[in-house]
């Protein structure tokens, strides 16, 4: 009895080596074909082109064509000296701290100042006349400014004019014959796409760096300054730190595709990801500056739905995930969108025919106009797709049930 039990939990155990055997053999030739040399490929490119072999894109004539458009910035900020006794005397809130100086120097305490403070960052040479963009926040309050070219000529530089809301500036320096960078179509940047970030970092001599589009139309809420501030921007992990703002983004071709504007950083230097002004928002801001003096900016008239809303209050406010749209909270009854009968609970999803998925890429759109410009606008209501068309404000509507966590259009 003991013999044929042992044998047949010997038989069980061939057969179940059997079965095993039989898996693992399936299993090993499943395994086997995805290392295989004639294993098929999925996204055909120009490195799988092997009887054609094409080098990775060429960044040296790039560079070569670029660098010299790209200046540095050093600037002064001077500040007037301190005039209050309080200010005067650093003493004066401990304890009898007011008599510390009047027992030296009587009624008439020295007078305190402030050391210039100093500062850099970079431009663009968008005209052989001496014309560079930068950033606004580069020169803000300077007092001086010197553009050091990569040749390392010096030259003053004045503010033409600038856009706080954006974050741009023009300047000029009186020199001829400057090598220009030519602009590119921000619009044609695609996710993936080889950059150049091109600037002058941490008082460095100019510094090239390469990376990739990693995001388009970013929003990161930088801009505390404006008050209708504008953030569309190109993201990029080509390393840029403190001093390349202003600097430029350019695509393989050498095109100016964007201006370093900021990075994403807890240290305050670069840690992955940084961000360039498009182009073409640039384009519409300098080009306004030189003819009127000032950005001539047109409004829609609208609040936008958060796009961080949870699932509840998607339901709460009508939101439907099935569209991808902006969302209409509210519309200026003055404004542009309502005269052309946009109404709250609307979904827009085309900005004269480009589409626009995020409050960000509507604002970038609406801002490259100007007011009285006609635009066709496309929305979806009650799952009807239609398009109006909307004449553009010069001001920024009033939205009084709107709270401040609903951003407007800008």
């Amino acid at each position: 009895m003991k013999t044929n039990i042992l044998l047949l939990l010997v038989g069980g155990a061939l057969v179940l080596l059997g079965s095993y055997s039989m898996v693992t053999q399936k299993l090993r030739t499943k395994t086997s074909d995805l290392f295989r040399n004639d294993a098929p490929v999925l996204i055909r490119t120009a490195y799988h082109d092997h009887e054609n072999t094409i080098a990775p894109p060429d960044f040296e004539k790039a560079a070569e064509t670029a660098v010299p458009s790209v200046v540095h910035i050093k600037t002064v900020t001077t500040f007037g000296k301190m005039a209050s006794n309080k200010q005067q005397d650093p003493l004066e809130d401990l304890p009898g701290g007011g008599q510390f100086f009047k027992r030296f120097f009587g009624d008439n305490p020295p007078r305190f100042s402030h050391p210039d403070q100093k500062a850099s960052g970079s431009g663009v040479i968008v005209s052989s006349d001496g014309y560079i963009v930068t950033n606004n926040h580069v020169i803000d309050g300077a007092t001086s400014i010197t553009v050091t070219l990569s040749d390392h000529k010096n030259y003053k530089a004045r503010v033409i004019g600038s856009d706080v809301n954006t974050d741009l500036a023009l300047i000029k320096i009186d020199a001829k014959g400057l090598p220009e960078m030519a602009v590119g179509n921000s619009d044609d940047v695609h996710l993936g796409e080889w950059v150049l970030a091109i600037g002058y970092p941490l008082n460095l001599d100019v510094t090239v760096t390469q990376g990739i589009v990693s995001a388009k139309s970013r929003n990161i809420g930088i801009n505390q300054s404006g008050t209708a501030p504008v953030e569309s921007f190109i993201q990029t992990d080509a390393a840029v730190n403190p001093g390349s703002s202003g600097g430029a983004l350019i695509n393989t071709a050498g095109e100016l595709i964007g201006i370093s504007a900021a990075i994403a950083s807890p240290t305050g230097s670069y840690a992955g990801y940084a961000y360039a002004i498009p182009s073409n928002l640039m384009k519409k801001v300098i080009g306004d500056i030189l003819k009127y003096g000032s950005v001539q900016r047109g409004y829609l008239g609208v609040a936008m739905a958060p796009e961080d809303l949870d699932d509840a209050k998607k339901k709460e406010l009508g939101i439907n995930n099935d569209i991808t749209g902006v969302w209409v909270m509210e519309t200026d009854p003055s404004g542009a969108a309502a005269q052309a009968g946009i109404k709250k609970g609307d979904a827009i999803i085309k900005m004269d025919g480009m589409p626009v998925t995020t409050s960000s890429e509507l604002a970038e759109q609406v801002v490259r106009h100007k007011p009285g410009d006609r635009l066709a606008v496309t929305y979806i209501r009650k799952k009807e797709e239609k398009t109006v068309y909307v004449i553009l404000k010069s001001k920024m509507g009033k939205f009084p049930n709107s709270d401040n966590s609903i951003p407007q259009e800008h």
